[in-house]
């Protein structure tokens, strides 16, 4: 090569990282936007519930189902929608679950019975089961290894964020114009995802035909499961039939390792679960989706029912905790990835979690925000948000490119499932610790506001904060959990700095 050639190739090196490093800025925003609006949608019906109990007359068990059937859904096609990717294209998967989302999203907010509400809301869990893990799998395949770790900060801030935005906007659009737009909100928000979508990149496809055995064996058994934790929250663990999900769903998920142990082209490759690092990143995501996702709910209730917030004060009381989410996991942990090992960064941000949550627990019913709630809150923040980047990363790497879709699928199934056990132990027992200080203290509270016994409103208050702040502790055992399994089970190592532009060739991956 000439010299004159060689000033060519150098001169236009800084135009095509440039346009590398846009296309990747558009890509990234169009991920981010995704898991932001499919973790909205987890929290933002449920400041809704009572508006939409109100306007559809729907009973308290109906308005069960509109939480549960989504629950449901979601967590039980997780894994095919993330081998749906392998196979099919993570890009056109990913477009197929958009539309699913965004055409449920618009029936449900058109509901006028509690049947086509639920309807709607088990459709949008299949929207989102098929798009949460391809949006996590095209990270993999749009960015290089370089710039993943930047993604993952990314996607880990708006999976903290989504979640305490979900809060604020529900409380906001409930109070100010109505709950049908807790749906609505998302059709906007998916046609534009749904135009950035060519700036992602396909990435290679998985050979062979989709494992039926298996897709019915393991979509059965995982919703089973749910349910069965689900049933258990509601119902108690000894009721006929959570016993009964629980065994099918063990006799289910039995069946379906044996089919992926035989099977040609299995939908779970049983290599992904046996890898120590990627098995250790699922079980502390586990751990912190039930922690965590217990936290919102008794949270929530605190400050509606012990301190009297409107809807809208509890999503603006969420700020600081998302502050912290977005600060750790968006700025800090990807930096810190380069500095330090995996488990280090998970098992520091981990106790910080803990203390933070040990924080909450001195919570009483005269506690003020400023002083104790904002700072508690943000504290858990900061240490939760540094653990999403380095187990993400953890759990979906390592992988060929054509098994990624069915790793995200299986950490977003550990989160999930992981969430359901959480919520069901702790509401559990936050009622037992509640009602050993008064009986039946929630019934008691509402008695109280309705016959305006303001004796018997403190009480319940007394009694009903001192359930949620024993569930607390909980949450603590569940994080220091999680610090184990991380710090025994993952050994990976730090990430390399991201080179310089003009020192790598992979500013602009090839479709």
């Amino acid at each position: 090569m000439s010299a004159g050639e060689r000033s060519a190739i150098d001169s236009r090196a800084p135009h095509v990282a440039t346009a590398g490093q846009r296309h990747q800025g558009i890509a990234l925003a169009v991920i981010a936007a995704a898991q932001f609006m499919l973790v909205l949608d987890g929290t933002i019906m449920n400041i809704a519930l009572p508006s939409v109990q109100r306007a559809l007359d729907i009973s308290a068990s109906g308005l069960a189902w509109v939480v549960t059937a989504y629950a449901l859904t979601f967590g039980g096609l997780l894994l095919l929608g993330g081998r749906a990717g392998d196979l099919f294209g993570r890009r056109r998967v990913f477009r197929l679950g958009l539309v699913v989302f965004t055409v449920a999203s618009l029936i449900g907010g058109l509901a006028v019975n509690d049947v086509m509400l639920i309807a709607a809301r088990a459709t949008q869990g299949v929207g989102a089961a098929i798009a949460a893990p391809t949006a996590l799998s095209l990270i993999s395949t749009t960015f290089p290894p370089a710039a993943r770790g930047k993604a993952m900060g990314v996607y880990g801030a708006m999976s903290g964020l989504g979640s305490t935005a979900g809060l604020l906007l529900g409380g906001v659009l409930t109070e100010y114009v109505s709950w049908r737009w807790v749906l609505f909100v998302n059709v906007p928000l998916a046609i534009a995802v749904l135009f950035g979508t060519p700036h992602l990149i396909e990435g290679g496809r998985r050979t062979g035909r989709l494992d039926i055995p298996g897709a019915i064996t393991g979509t059965l058994g995982a919703t089973s499961l749910v349910y069965a934790i689900v049933n258990a929250g509601e119902d108690g663990w000894t009721d006929r039939t959570t016993v009964l999900c629980f065994v099918a769903a063990a006799v289910l998920i039995v069946v379906f390792l044996v089919i992926q142990s035989r099977a040609a082209n299995p939908m779970l490759p049983l290599g992904v679960l046996k890898d120590r690092n990627r098995a250790g990143a699922n079980i502390t995501m586990l751990l912190i989706g039930a922690g965590m996702f217990a936290t919102y709910y008794f949270l929530t209730l605190y400050m509606q029912q012990v301190l009297g917030y409107t809807a809208m004060q509890t999503g603006l009381a969420y700020l600081p905790f998302a502050a912290g989410i977005l600060i750790s996991s968006g700025v800090l942990a990807p930096r810190l990835l380069t500095v330090a090992p995996v488990r280090v960064i998970t098992g520091v941000g981990l106790a910080i979690a803990a203390l933070g949550m040990l924080w909450l627990h001195t919570l009483t019913p005269d506690s003020t925000y400023v002083t104790r709630l904002m700072p508690a809150m943000f504290v858990t923040a900061i240490g939760l948000g540094s653990t999403f980047v380095p187990m993400t990363i953890t759990a979906v790497g390592g992988v060929p490119d054509d098994e990624a879709g069915i790793a995200a699928g299986v950490m977003n199934t550990a989160q999930q499932v992981g969430g359901a056990i959480g919520l069901a132990v702790l509401t559990g027992v936050a009622a037992s610790a509640a009602n050993g200080r008064l009986a039946s203290a929630s019934a008691s509270f509402f008695q109280a506001i309705t016959t305006q016994d303001a004796g018997l409103l403190a009480r319940a208050r007394e009694a009903l904060t001192h359930g949620y702040t024993t569930a607390f502790v909980g949450v603590v055992v569940l994080y220091l959990a999680a610090l184990a399994a991380a710090v025994i089970a993952v050994n990976a190592g730090r990430m390399a700095p991201p080179p310089r532009p003009e020192e790598t060739d992979e500013s602009v991956p090839a479709r």
